[in-house]
């Protein structure tokens, strides 16, 4: 039977790369047959990447069904999987998020979790000297993951070891990182063709904080000003969203690439207190600016108070 390779919802660039990645792997040098599926339609930095290098889109799926076998790139969170993942065949899980608790296997599974910015690095390491056989369009995807999870080097998550690795790709590819880059990140700028809600779940994870459920979406941008300009409708479909999703308030945070801050947007007083109480900021109005805050994952969730 077929193993099916993914990552997340609202697939990012790690989470749509990786399991074409490790796909690939699994099929070409250790013999075992795979497919890298997602679990929804790619951002537009991801989109951009495979059209860029000619590699043809994941089927989505919605659901896996009993028994079927499966590696988890990206995660390890039920709440951004499948419902039925538990009645599944997980056998392997690689990620770089800390540990939350709550899948089930039906055995002893190969888990690698590490504290490095990109799950395509740790693919990278498990992969070995076979990195040696990686087609060009392989090493792109890696190179893409990689640029597009650590911003270019400028997150805090960013490791010497993430940058080692992306020099490395870039140079058997004869890239540019910096001109590679900023084709990533104007692809992933390019928010016009989506509605306020898609916008608000592009990106977005849920978390609990003092009893309160909040989904917390980012937007990295070169262009913020691009959905600031729509911050009076974004906050509308905020209620709405909230309300579809379960969940007591969305969070957005309008990440500036390039000057390394963010913008939160704060449509009411539980979010100005957040804030406040969050990142020592004082607000005023409908936005408060966060200098250097640029990682949901170490600077953002950690940080969050009520």
């Amino acid at each position: 039977m077929t193993t099916l390779v993914f990552g997340h919802k609202s697939p990012d660039t790690d989470s749509t790369g990786s399991p074409i990645i490790w796909a690939w792997y699994l099929n070409e040098v250790r013999g075992t047959e795979a497919e890298a599926v997602l679990l929804g339609e790619p951002n537009t930095e991801a989109a951009f990447m495979l059209k860029r290098w000619d590699v043809p889109k994941p089927r989505i799926i919605a659901d896996v069904e009993a028994d079927q076998p499966c590696v988890i790139v990206d995660t390890n969170n039920p709440a951004e999987l499948p419902a039925n993942i538990n009645a599944a065949d997980v056998r392997q899980i690689v990620d770089h998020h800390k540990l939350a608790g709550g899948l089930e296997t039906k055995g002893p599974i190969d888990i690698t979790i590490r504290p490095l910015a990109c799950t395509a690095t740790i693919l990278y390491d498990l992969m070995g000297d076979d990195t040696a056989k990686m087609p060009d369009w392989v090493r792109a995807l890696a190179l893409s993951c990689i640029l597009s999870d650590t911003l270019e080097f400028r997150s805090p998550t960013t490791t010497p070891h993430d940058r080692e690795v992306a020099e490395d790709l870039a140079h058997e590819l004869g890239v540019s990182i910096p001109d590679y880059a900023a084709e990533l990140f104007a692809a992933k700028s390019d928010v016009s063709a989506f509605t306020d809600a898609e916008l608000l779940r592009m990106d977005s994870k849920e978390y609990t904080v003092g009893g309160k459920k909040f989904r917390v979406s980012v937007l990295e941008t070169t262009a913020p000003e691009i959905p600031l300009d729509r911050k009076a409708s974004l906050m509308e479909a905020m209620k709405i969203v909230a309300e579809e999703d379960g969940v007591d308030q969305v969070l957005l945070f309008v990440v500036d690439i390039l000057n390394e801050e963010s913008t939160l947007l704060v449509p009411n007083d539980l979010v100005k207190t957040l804030a406040e109480k969050s990142f020592a900021a004082t607000v005023t109005g409908d936005t408060v600016v966060l200098p250097g805050i640029m990682s949901r994952k170490k600077q953002i969730i950690p940080n969050l108070a009520l």
